[in-house]
């Protein structure tokens, strides 16, 4: 294992939770910084793109496996720009991103698993959710009424519901890794205040007005709702073969100096190389040698 992969692992494991059990979401500073530097932490991104940069081309070469990397976060947590940055050097090929928004009327036509199922990664490629089938988990159970627009039977609506939702998405994950696809799960966790100095940000920047929208604002009013959504979720969600990573968001840096890390180890652990050629391959490999230096 290199250094820059030792580092990774026991640096991403910090916010690694594959157990959640005990997971209490106030055990996290959105403001944890471990120590690092601005600058350091920059130095440490570039060695990290590298090396995602060459886990990848391995990881396309091979085929055998996908990686599916989930971002969940409040507004302006990051989640963007993160998925910018880290994945930077990736070859486009390789990769593919999909954002989930309001479900259209086709998707509230099927089950809740369906509009997603449909963008997942083939073999050898990354994919990544920009917010995922967890937003049945989250804004759907803070906002209730959104369920009652997926036209469910009565009699399925029970007070077990998100219980039950938990059960299927932990069945889905493990469904996906015994097929090939690595699941790695971040929320990006942003403290209340360092939004509202975002939000501020997006109104009084021109170039930045049009991320923004009165709901944004509208949805803080559920702000400890959804972070007893968050936590519940990461404690029935969390699994050893699809962890979360509860990643500090209060420092663009810091935050996308973790995700880089978690990704380096979670493929790192998929143990990637380059196909190896049988003989025939070596055969017609020195065959075209011999043409190519005959050519005058």
């Amino acid at each position: 294992m290199g250094k820059l992969t030792k580092q990774a692992r026991e640096f991403a494991g910090a916010f690694r939770i594959d157990n959640g059990k005990e997971f209490r979401l106030k055990s996290v500073n959105p403001n944890e910084t471990v120590g690092l530097t601005k600058e350091g932490a920059a130095t440490e991104l570039e060695r990290g793109i590298e090396r995602l940069r060459k886990e990848q081309e391995k990881l396309y070469a091979q085929d055998r496996w996908a990686l599916l990397l989930i971002f969940q976060a409040m507004d302006a947590a990051g989640k963007d720009s993160a998925i910018k940055h880290v994945m930077s050097g990736i070859n486009p090929q390789g990769c593919q991103v999909f954002s989930f928004k309001s479900p259209s009327a086709e998707e509230l036509d099927h089950d809740f698993l369906w509009r997603t199922s449909r963008c997942l990664p083939e073999r050898g490629r990354i994919g990544i959710f920009n917010r995922s089938y967890y937003e049945e988990l989250l804004v759907v159970r803070v906002h209730r009424e959104l369920l009652e627009r997926q036209k469910l039977p009565p009699r399925l609506v029970t007070e077990h519901v998100w219980k039950e939702r938990f059960e299927d998405v932990n069945a889905f994950e493990r469904y996906l890794t015994r097929n090939g696809v690595a699941v790695r799960k971040f929320f990006l966790h942003v403290s209340k205040d360092e939004q509202k100095k975002r939000f501020l940000e997006r109104i009084d920047n021109p170039d930045k007005n049009w991320k923004f929208t009165k709901d944004d604002v509208h949805e803080r009013e559920y702000w400890d709702d959804y972070m007893t959504a968050y936590e519940d979720m990461i404690r029935h969600t969390s699994t050893e073969h699809a962890p979360w990573y509860v990643v500090p968001a209060d420092n663009k840096w810091f935050t996308r100096l973790v995700v880089s890390a978690a990704i380096i180890d979670a493929l790192n652990e998929l143990d990637l190389a380059f196909p190896k050629v049988d003989r025939e391959k070596e055969k017609e490999l020195a065959e075209a040698r011999f043409m190519l230096e005959r050519e005058p």
